[in-house]
C-alpha cells in the first residue's frame, strides 16, 4: 500500500514577510473597526472629541498606516539587503511602538485594543525574525 506525503512548498522569504505585514495590516483595521463599538466612540468621531481632530494629526496617522501598507509591496520589490534591513528597521519600530500602545491602553481600557497590541507586536516580531535569518547563498569570484 502506497503512504502519501503532502507536498512541501518552500515559501520564499519576500512571501513571507509580505503576508506578515498584510497580518499586520489586517490587525490595524480590525482594531480601529472593533474600537467603534466602544460605547461613545462615535459620538466622540461625530463630535470632533477624538485624538484625530487636527490635519497635522490625521495627518500623522496617516502616515503611520501606510508605511505597513508599503512594506507588503516594498517586501515583494526592493533589492534583498535594502529589503532586508528595512524590515528589520520597520519591524523593530512598529513592535516597539504597537507594545507602547498594548501597554498603555491596559489599565481601564477594552482588553481587545491590548490583544490586539500585542498580536501586532507578536508578527511584527516575526517580520524581524524572518528578516534576519534572510536565507545566503556562496557566491564564487
Amino acid at each position: 500500500m502506497k503512504e502519501f506525503v503532502l507536498e512541501e512548498f518552500r515559501l520564499h522569504v519576500r512571501m513571507k514577510l509580505s503576508a506578515l505585514w498584510t497580518g499586520v495590516m489586517f490587525c490595524y483595521i480590525y482594531g480601529d473597526y472593533f474600537g467603534l463599538y466602544v460605547p461613545g466612540k462615535v459620538q466622540g468621531l461625530l463630535n470632533n472629541d477624538n485624538m484625530l481632530n487636527s490635519p497635522g494629526n490625521l495627518f500623522t496617522a496617516a502616515l503611520l498606516l501606510a508605511v505597513p501598507a508599503l512594506m507588503i509591496f516594498l517586501s515583494l520589490m526592493l533589492k534583498p539587503k535594502l529589503c532586508k534591513a528595512l524590515n528589520i528597521g520597520v519591524g523593530i519600530f512598529f513592535t516597539l511602538f504597537t507594545l507602547a500602545v498594548g501597554i498603555a491602553s491596559m489599565p481601564g481600557s477594552y482588553i481587545f485594543y491590548t490583544v490586539y497590541s500585542f498580536m501586532e507586536s507578536i508578527i511584527t516580531s516575526v517580520i524581524i525574525y524572518q528578516a534576519f535569518k534572510w536565507p545566503k547563498i556562496s557566491t564564487t569570484k
